[in-house]
């Protein structure tokens, strides 16, 4: 006779907890890299905020687990997040038993912390009746066999873009330090007014993560970095998640060629899906997405409101943050990247 299902919280230093949980997140079909129980470490050493990972576990064998996140801001709110800096969260379950359980200890937890809301960052809807965000799409296509197959598979006008990065002798390589990656980052986010994460967050995923996160360095045939992006993978996935580039790369095509040479490299080890991650609708980077032939699909943030009446818009499309993009871009790139972990931990 099966025993009754229970809620229990991942201590920080539960070795074997962590272990098992993630053997259920590498064998649940709808759990995804952004439910890995590393991320706990992460979020509270990079940015100081408290882990609440739940799983359901019955007679010693986990059914679900929901990776959530406290962040407490002046500028942003309360909230309980699934997951901050994640574009995928929610519950990842086996039955709809364990993940009815794991949102009700999740509301319970977001009560008893006394946020303003419970955010989980669902793939799919799965209440009708919450509060939700359609702000974001996804975009994921999958990766097909051969090289020239994926080559063609882009439509004609950015796939010229490719092989003129190609013409232009670019090159890739791997880099296990990020000093090149953040530089490029850092001024890219800089030149779009927003702050930039702090360049040990982008080291300490390389070394949490190992062999699943991995920096690709696009540098022009005179050795000038141009463009660079950080990419996790996931079981049969490559997923492009941070990225920058140069002033210079536009010209060049280095963005194009480096999201080109993610993928070749993925074919070659065989991997499946190529996701190219979250977009705000009507952006410039959904834009640049759809242009190489990936379809959008919809993701469904769902909140808990508590003590606000309106799901939070912390976002640079709000009209109220222009003013302070402005000025943002206006700042030495030294004085942006010195304040700018004190504000991006705030925005999950």
């Amino acid at each position: 006779m099966n025993g009754a299902l229970q809620v229990r919280r991942l201590a920080a230093k539960d070795a074997d907890g962590a272990r098992r949980w993630d053997a259920f997140v590498q064998g649940n079909a709808s759990a995804t890299f952004f439910h890995l129980s590393a991320w706990q470490r992460i979020i509270r050493q990079q940015f100081g905020h408290e882990g609440y990972f739940l799983y359901a576990e019955r007679d010693g064998r986990i059914e679900g687990v929901l990776p959530l996140a406290e962040n407490k801001s002046r500028l942003f709110g309360h909230a309980l997040i699934g997951l901050p800096f994640a574009v995928y969260g929610g519950v990842a379950a086996d039955n709809e038993e364990a993940a009815r359980a794991l949102e009700d200890a999740a509301q319970a937890q977001a009560r008893k912390l006394g946020v303003e809301h419970l955010e989980l960052r669902n793939v799919r809807r799965r209440h009708e009746d919450w509060p939700h965000q359609d702000l974001y799409v996804t975009f994921r296509k999958e990766i097909l066999p051969e090289e020239e197959a994926n080559m063609l598979a882009i439509p004609r006008k950015q796939r010229a873009m490719v092989r003129k990065g190609i013409k232009n002798n670019l090159r890739a390589e791997l880099d296990r330090d990020v000093g090149r990656f953040f530089a490029l980052y850092a001024d890219n986010v800089h030149r779009h007014g927003t702050p930039a994460m702090p360049r040990r967050y982008f080291q300490a995923l390389l070394d949490e993560f190992g062999d699943a996160a991995e920096v690709l360095i696009v540098s022009s045939e005179q050795g000038e970095p141009l463009s660079g992006v950080l990419s996790f993978y996931f079981r049969d996935e490559v997923l492009p998640y941070y990225a920058g580039d140069a002033v210079a790369a536009r010209d060049l095509a280095a963005n194009d060629f480096k999201y080109w040479e993610l993928m070749r490299r993925a074919c070659a080890r065989g991997l499946k899906v190529f996701d190219y991650g979250r977009s705000k609708q009507g952006t410039g980077s959904f834009s640049f997405k759809k242009n190489w032939g990936f379809e959008p699909t919809p993701l469904n943030y769902e909140y808990c409101l508590y003590k606000r009446e309106a799901v939070p818009q912390n976002n640079p499309s709000n009209a109220k943050y222009q003013l302070m993009i402005k000025a943002w871009r206006r700042l030495p790139i030294s004085v942006a990247n010195w304040l700018g972990p004190h504000i991006v931990r705030s925005l999950g």
